[in-house]
């Protein structure tokens, strides 16, 4: 079975969306020390996209930070625009 490029961005996308929910869990454990691995890696690697919203949307009440579930609904719809658009190619 051979994999399209809408498939292969598709599965990107999907790892992604999955690191980012991990890492959105794992900030409810305080006793986590992400300076050290393997958490420092998945912080490396959601961190930039997660601080785009982090900058704009400040924590509601000083305390609840709603910026990472708008990140990844933001990064849904972008999923479904690109891999829609690269489908709709026929790549």
């Amino acid at each position: 079975m051979g994999f399209s490029l809408a498939r292969i961005v598709d599965l990107l996308f999907y790892f992604y969306n999955l690191l980012l929910v991990i890492r959105i869990f794992l900030t409810w454990i305080p006793s986590i020390d992400w300076y050290k691995q393997p958490y420092a890696w998945m912080r490396s690697v959601t961190d930039p996209f997660l601080n785009i919203f982090r900058g704009i949307i400040p924590p509601i009440g000083g305390m609840l930070d709603i910026s990472p579930m708008i990140a990844l609904i933001l990064l849904w719809i972008l999923q479904g625009i690109i891999v829609g658009f690269l489908a709709g190619l026929g790549l």
